[in-house]
């Protein structure tokens, strides 16, 4: 390991304390070659030199968590910095170890095969946050790949993170993103047919980056002092307010992880957001989204959908199916926590707590998403029932629906034609309105606008409260794909205006409502806005 530095001008104000490295065991093997690492929560590891790092865009947000301002990010030191090309006195790179089950296999040894940590800032507010760098190179995790990652993934990484952010949603976070000047060599669609594409790298912020599969790697390998001791430092580092580790602590912390993973799953549904691949190794012990491949939003309102076209033909990781996963996910969790607490039934009562948490706090959320002060069970469950029946009959935008729902007239004695003309532009096919639809919709919104009645609140309430659940801008693939089309051309502006529409989701924003459009028909079926793969 070499190439820190002294911190430089306003960089110097980054201070590390690396607690990750320092508390837990290195993998005593330096190079820097794929392999089996045993006995080991992480490998020392280098970021790749790249060619001419330039600055595409950052976050002020993100870049404010680490004490940087404005006139930081836009230095060539910072460029430097957060593409691998130059360390700072303190950073300890390094990528960690952990397994996981993909698609419902375990698949073994994993780890961070194309992100490199370089270490944990503490900020001035005591915060300690995780710097990764995705596409810095190689690492004795990359298996058969190059570690790097390509503009197209990194931009979309970039802006999904910060737009989770904003929409109130549990995320890591993202503080750069920065072309290479180097091209990497990627099949998109897994069909012989490679392309060189502009490599890119995207720092990434999280109060750590430890997954599920960091505690199932070292359970199946049976190291459980190893096991043990990463739990210890997970629980006095990230979760104190628990107690001091102990097999009943354990139990608690499982029991937390649960209820916060059901939290960020209620969250996931109300926006209309699909993770597309939902292994082990892409859940967060904080609960926060983490890893942003071929994610998507629900534009036509269709719960079987997945952006991912590896799970096309299982659907698998589809959106209706995101909270049963994450409780499958725990469940992997449990089983690599069960030799630490010795006992099945705290963890089997966590997981069946996780259920009870997600419908309580999905019925409650659908009840904001609607308007109403309440959910009230008997009223609600069959008018929420009864919706979810009517919206994947017909192609429906579903955040236009919702947001356009706030507009419906709740009068007494008014025209079904009336009562549902706020909502003509959701959809995608007009055709398919037919008679028997428009009876359902009438029908529907009659029972909705006698619900709203009941709660006796003026209109302008009712849309306050729709408005702040109900985003209307969210970062369709069709926005960030045209943002990458201007990038490949040279034209970075695009970027920057969508981060900044993105920064008020719920907000009306009267000059840009042409992000807020329902996605128009050339995207239907264009690579990068309908699926993708898990190529970047």
């Amino acid at each position: 390991m070499s190439r820190p530095s002294t911190p430089v001008g306003t960089l110097a104000v980054l201070r590390f304390d690396n607690r990750f490295t320092r508390d837990l065991p290195a993998d005593p093997e330096t190079e820097n070659r794929r392999r089996q690492v045993f006995d080991a929560c992480y490998s020392r590891v280098l970021p790749v030199q790249t060619a001419r790092p330039q600055l595409v865009s950052y976050s002020r947000e993100a870049a404010a968590l680490l004490d940087l301002a404005e006139r930081d990010c836009r230095t060539e030191l910072f460029a430097r910095v957060f593409s691998g090309n130059q360390l700072l006195a303190g950073m300890d790179p390094h990528a960690a170890c952990y397994g996981g089950h993909q698609f419902g296999n375990w698949a073994g040894q994993l780890g961070d095969g194309r992100a490199i940590n370089l270490g944990e800032v503490v900020n001035k507010l005591g915060e300690h946050w995780m710097v990764q760098l995705k596409g810095a190179g190689p690492t004795p995790y990359s298996r058969n790949a190059d570690g790097l990652a390509v503009l197209r993934s990194s931009l979309r990484e970039f802006l999904c993170s910060e737009a989770m952010f904003h929409l109130g949603i549990p995320t890591t976070r993202a503080l750069s993103l920065i072309l290479t000047g180097d091209t990497v060599e990627r099949d998109m669609f897994y069909d012989g047919h490679p392309e060189e594409e502009p490599g890119a790298v995207v720092c990434r912020l999280a109060p750590s980056f430890i997954r599920f599969g960091n505690f199932e790697i070292l359970a199946a390998r049976g190291d459980f002092g190893l096991l043990r001791q990463l739990a210890d430092f997970c629980i006095r580092a990230f979760f104190p307010h628990l107690g001091e580790p102990s097999p009943e602590i354990y139990g608690r912390w499982f029991e937390e992880i649960c209820r916060a993973t059901a939290t960020l799953m209620v969250h996931w549904l109300r926006v209309g957001f699909v993770h597309g691949v939902m292994n082990t190794d892409n859940m967060s012990i904080h609960s926060l989204t983490i890893d942003y491949g071929p994610y998507g939003w629900l534009e036509d309102y269709d719960p079987t959908w997945t952006p991912n076209t590896t799970d096309a033909k299982g659907r698998r990781y589809c959106f209706g199916r995101q909270p049963a996963i994450a409780h499958w996910n725990l469940a992997r969790l449990a089983d690599a926590l069960l030799p630490l607490i010795g006992r099945v039934e705290p963890l089997e009562q966590s997981l069946s707590d996780f259920t009870g948490h997600f419908e309580d706090g999905w019925e409650a959320m659908m009840a904001r998403k609607l308007g109403l002060i309440a959910f009230e069970p008997n009223q609600d469950r069959p008018l929420l029932r009864d919706l979810l029946r009517l919206l994947p009959e017909v192609e429906t935008d579903m955040t236009l629906f919702f947001r356009q729902l706030a507009l419906v007239p709740v009068k007494d004695r008014i025209p079904p034609e009336l009562r549902s003309a706020p909502l003509e532009e959701v959809y995608y096919r007009p055709e398919q309105l037919n008679r028997a639809y428009r009876d359902q919709l009438a029908a529907w919104l009659e029972s909705y606008a006698e619900r709203v009645r009941r709660d006796g609140s003026p209109d302008a309430e009712r849309r306050q409260r729709m408005h702040a659940v109900n985003p209307k801008y969210v970062l369709r693939n069709y926005l960030a794909q045209l943002a990458i089309d201007k990038v490949m051309a040279g034209e970075y502006s695009l970027v920057d205006e969508l981060l900044e529409v993105l920064r008020h989701p719920y907000d009306d924003q009267p000059d840009k409502e042409m992000f807020a459009s329902k996605r128009p028909e050339w995207a239907r079926h264009r690579p990068g806005c309908s699926m993708l793969s898990c190529s970047s």
